[in-house]
C-alpha cells in the first residue's frame, strides 16, 4: 500500500511508521479489519493500525498513555492474533530496533516450528 491513499488518516505517528515500512520495501495494509472474541466471549471487529502480510504480524502505534494497551494485548493473545505495539511517543530513537527485534523473533520462531515439522516427516 502507498502511504499517499491513507494519509489523511494517519496520525503523524503511524505515518512515520509507514514510511519506515515503505522504506524498508515491507507490504502492509492499513486498518485492515479483523474479527476477535473479547474477555466476555462478545464478538468484536477491532483494527489494528497495519499488518504485514510477509510476517502475518499486525502492528499497533500507540499513542496516548490513558489507553489500555494491555487490555488490547490480552485481547490478541486470546484470539491467536501476533501484535507488536509500538510506543514512539516513549520510546522515540529505539522502537524501530524493537520492532525489528520482535520481527526477527517471530520469525526465528517460526523456523524452529516449521523445523520440528520437517523432522517428523523425514
Amino acid at each position: 500500500m502507498q502511504i499517499e491513499s491513507v494519509s489523511n488518516h494517519m496520525t503523524k505517528s503511524e505515518r512515520e511508521v509507514a514510511e519506515l515500512f515503505q522504506e524498508l520495501d515491507i507490504p502492509w495494509t492499513y486498518e485492515q479489519p479483523i474479527f476477535v472474541w473479547d474477555e466476555n466471549k462478545r464478538p468484536r471487529v477491532w483494527a489494528p493500525d497495519f499488518y504485514l502480510k510477509p510476517f502475518d504480524i499486525y502492528v499497533e502505534v500507540c499513542g496516548s498513555e490513558t489507553f489500555d494497551y494491555e487490555y488490547r494485548r490480552s485481547i490478541y493473545n486470546i484470539n491467536g492474533y501476533k501484535v507488536v505495539f509500538l510506543h514512539l511517543y516513549k520510546e522515540t530513537n529505539r522502537w524501530k530496533e524493537y520492532l525489528m527485534n520482535y520481527l526477527q523473533r517471530v520469525t526465528e520462531n517460526r523456523n524452529v516450528k516449521l523445523r520440528e515439522i520437517m523432522n517428523k516427516i523425514i
